[in-house]
């Protein structure tokens, strides 16, 4: 809490009787608001993504509302707005092209309205990110209410989780194991009921980033959607702003280096997505924080994923939460010493007052700590001569026979490339092989698609091929799984030497010793890098054109190099 306030940042707004807060008031009249919501009562910003584009995000006017209430119970005086809403299911390229675009949408959003406080609605992939983004540039009290998780999926009886089902049942459509009836009629059993992926999904992931960070309520990962307790959560985040805008206990008070330690751990037991590294790197890149790979790869060794849940499980989100959820896990890690138990959250309590007491309801959901699902969790960050700034892989979704492995590269020039020749009976590849996809990466997609786990060649899946290794610059969906090393840094269309790899090279993985090698000496490499010019597609819009000039590299979270110019007001408060 801060030791002396300044004036709410909207009295420049509201207060006194000048022409400009005149005019301020006057206006918002026109909304049939009464005068005494201007007397110097917080106005707290409600930043929604809901878009019916964003099937995720299509219940978040009704969850506002409920903060809305929130609100005014605690004396303050709420106002909705609209912001980018990036949808992973319906927006092309790919939606984190547009995570930096709503995080601008956000910043300005918040810098030129008359809010002393907000909370951010959001749900679907990149929604929580950009959200998180622009409100940690700007440095004001903030909370964030996810939308939660669908319904399990359900399909003839038995449970199956968004996304990973789709990866599953394609490859066995692909290999004549799965009917194409069969696989049409799994899509309304499939996505059930408003929310989120039900997996252990980016969405969920970013929900429970959200929580271990201490930005969000209790159980504020794992609620499902559609169950009331999610608009109970909602409208007492709308009463706890109201208290943190008063006291102005600003973002940056939440978001320290303490707080992101603890959701790179509560990532490692959860099972978490890939994506979560990017965001979170970008997120504390904002906030003044020095945040790496070496700390994701660093924090996450030790630390087993005790939450049976897929994509590397077999449990979906709607059990996690009626297992314990999100609190039973970080008390655990607490009990061995993986958390800084005094991190402050926005209850206004630590993060240990608020899980110290959580239980665990079924132990086949979340596992005892000394029967993991994997061992080891967390994030392994592979370095090497093909990835000299780092590159990605989630263990606990990979194959074990696959952790050590020397084969040779079937390269992809492009995702359009992969498309066109995978499934060529004569592609030279068997299951030694290693599937390399270059150009798929920030700025040679653009925007660095979920293309990463690449469907394997039909010939192989006719065989019971279900695993290989898959190198690439690209991401991939929370939900899917296999052997995958991503998020390639540098990458192909800035020249890194993921550009030069040739088919038939061959390639040494050792995900233990964090290792990975292109077996290519660097002669070769220099003379097959001569007169390299990117292979990058056409921009279709200015805002693209922005984009690849701008974007950084996976290793720093890819987002704008010019965001950072706001680090400077990030420890200050919002002037208008």
């Amino acid at each position: 809490m801060s030791d002396s306030k300044k004036e709410l940042r909207s009295r420049q707004w509201y207060g006194g009787n000048g022409k400009s807060t005149f005019m301020h008031r006057s206006w918002m009249k026109n909304q049939g608001l009464p005068d005494d919501v201007f007397d110097g009562r917080p106005v707290i910003g409600i930043c929604n993504t809901w878009s019916e584009m964003t099937p995720c995000n299509a219940h978040l006017r009704d969850l506002a509302e409920k903060v809305k209430f929130g609100v005014y119970e605690a004396g303050g005086f709420p106002v909705e707005f609209p912001v980018l809403s990036p949808s992973e299911s319906q927006t092309r390229p790919t939606a984190m092209l547009y995570r930096n675009l709503a995080a601008m949408d956000v910043e300005e959003s918040i810098r030129s309205y008359p809010i002393d406080g907000i909370v951010l609605m959001a749900g679907c992939d990149k929604t929580t990110p950009s959200l998180v983004m622009g409100a940690a540039s700007c440095d004001i009290p903030a909370i964030l209410v996810s939308g939660g998780p669908m319904l399990n999926g359900v399909v003839k009886g038995q449970q199956v989780g968004s996304g990973t089902a789709v990866f599953r049942w394609v490859e066995e459509l692909k290999a004549g194991t799965m009917s194409e009836a069969d696989f049409l009629s799994a899509e309304a059993g499939h996505s059930r009921s408003a929310g989120s992926c039900m997996t252990m999904g980016t969405a969920s992931t970013m929900a429970a980033m959200i929580e271990a960070l201490g930005l969000g309520l209790f159980q504020n990962a794992a609620i499902p959607a559609v169950d009331a307790r999610r608009k109970q959560l909602a409208q007492m985040a709308g009463r706890k702003i109201v208290g943190l805008a008063s006291d102005q206990v600003n973002i940056g008070q939440i978001l320290t280096r303490e707080a992101f330690e603890n959701a790179i751990r509560v990532n490692a037991a959860i099972g978490g997505s890939t994506n979560a590294v990017l965001h979170l790197i970008a997120i504390a890149r904002r906030m003044g924080v020095d945040l790496t790979l070496d700390d994701w790869d660093r924090l996450g060794r030790g630390v087993p994923t005790i939450v049976d849940l897929m994509p590397s499980g077999r449990f979906l989100m709607e059990d996690f939460y009626y297992a314990g959820g999100l609190p039973a896990v970080m008390r655990a890690l607490g009990e061995h010493g993986l958390l800084h138990r005094n991190a402050l959250t926005v209850t206004g309590t630590t993060l240990w007052e608020q899980v110290c007491d959580a239980e665990v309801w079924n132990r086949e959901v979340i596992r005892e700590w000394d029967a993991p699902l994997t061992a080891e969790g967390g994030i392994a960050v592979l370095r090497g001569n093909l990835a000299p700034r780092g590159a990605v892989l989630k263990p606990s979704a990979a194959s074990p026979e696959l952790f050590k492995h020397r084969g040779q590269a079937v390269v992809f020039s492009s995702i359009e490339d992969y498309h066109a020749r995978i499934n060529d009976p004569d592609l030279e590849v068997d299951e030694t092989s290693i599937l390399v996809l270059q150009n798929c990466g920030p700025k040679g997609y653009p925007g660095m698609a979920e293309v990463g786990n690449m469907g394997l060649p039909q010939k192989l899946l006719e065989k019971g091929v279900r695993d290989m290794i898959r190198i690439s610059d690209a991401r991939m969906s929370g939900t899917a799984y296999g052997t995958v090393i991503l998020h390639v840094a540098p990458e192909a269309a800035e020249g890194g030497p993921l550009a030069f790899v040739r088919s038939g090279d061959w390639i040494d993985v050792d995900i233990e010793a964090r290792h990975l090698h292109l077996d290519v000496d660097a002669a070769e490499l220099s003379r097959r890098a001569e007169g390299f010019t990117p292979a990058l597609p056409p921009l279709n819009s200015g805002y693209q054109t922005l984009y690849r000039a701008h974007v950084e590299q996976a290793d720093l979270g890819c987002d704008f190099d010019f965001s950072l110019s706001s680090l400077a007001l990030s420890q200050q408060r919002v002037s208008h």
